[in-house]
């Protein structure tokens, strides 16, 4: 049959309603190319919340503003009060795409942050503390040796190197369940600490995974700068999609979300017939 005979208004089979979903590296290169630009929106919006602390933080440990001051860092974190709720939605939304669930990034964004701002601002503001405290332990490494000629401190480094992935392994736990579970922060806190050792090897890998992208930038400096861009475009998104991977399914299965909101979603559509009738 000739092509330009075909009719290509007819719709395909589609994808079946309860066909398994791919798995591994497939599972991640399928939901990379199908929301790429919903993870590019994401990267933006985050960006647009966490840049300004950042550019004073940076500003600050470069001498920009004179010798380094206490008083400019506390100014760096007071911006990064909204960043807390920020990445709640963040995650919210990445393993929204994982359980295949369409939507439009920025009404999930703000919906998401107005939610969760306040119960997430002091983590938030840990989170950055955590974060601002490895970047300037890193940038003295990096000074020291390839300004100064100095040598390392190699307990140190350890010692930043394990607290770096602990905390990598810990938070995505912490900010999945300020987006799916009403429950205290401190409550939320033990549990993540206890999914992290329960579910330890996909902990970690998802801190490597998560992880791997910020290594090589470091380890690429000062030609990684070139790829600041990139940073603010899509190379967070690829980052917090690369950990996330790893530790949805245990946390999913662990509290039954997926199936929770299929329930919810069902009584609704029932009630909804209901009233119709």
């Amino acid at each position: 049959m000739p092509i330009f005979s075909r009719n290509f208004n007819k719709p395909g089979p589609g994808v079946p309603k309860d066909a398994p979903r791919k798995k591994g590296v497939a599972r991640f290169f399928e939901l990379l190319f199908r929301d790429f630009f919903d993870l590019v929106k994401l990267n933006l919006l985050f960006s647009m919340v966490a840049l300004p602390s950042f550019i004073v933080f940076v500003f600050n440990i470069m001498g920009v503003f004179g010798e380094f001051s206490l008083f400019i860092l506390l100014v760096s974190l007071i911006l990064a009060y909204p960043i807390g709720g920020a990445l709640t939605a963040y995650v919210y939304y990445i393993t929204k795409m994982m359980r295949d669930d369409p939507s439009y990034v920025w009404y999930e964004f703000k919906r998401k942050f107005k939610e969760n701002h306040k119960q997430a601002a002091v983590t938030g503001l840990i989170s950055t503390m955590f974060v601002y405290t490895q970047i300037f332990v890193w940038f003295s490494f990096y000074v020291a040796t390839s300004i100064e000629g100095g040598t390392i401190d190699l307990f140190l480094m350890l010692t930043s190197l394990i607290a770096l992935f602990v905390f990598t392994m810990i938070v995505p736990y912490v900010f999945m369940q300020f987006s799916y579970l009403e429950l205290n922060t401190l409550k939320v806190f033990r549990n993540s600490v206890m999914l992290t050792f329960a579910y330890l090897p996909r902990s970690f890998m998802g801190a490597v995974q998560g992880l791997i992208i910020w290594i090589i930038f470091a380890l690429q400096m000062p030609y990684s700068i070139m790829m600041l861009p990139f940073v603010l475009i899509v190379f967070i998104s690829l980052s917090m999609l690369l950990g996330l991977s790893w530790v949805w399914k245990p946390f999913n299965e662990q509290f039954e979300i997926e199936e929770t909101l299929k329930k919810r979603l069902a009584e609704e559509n029932q009630a909804e017939k209901v009233v119709e009738d």
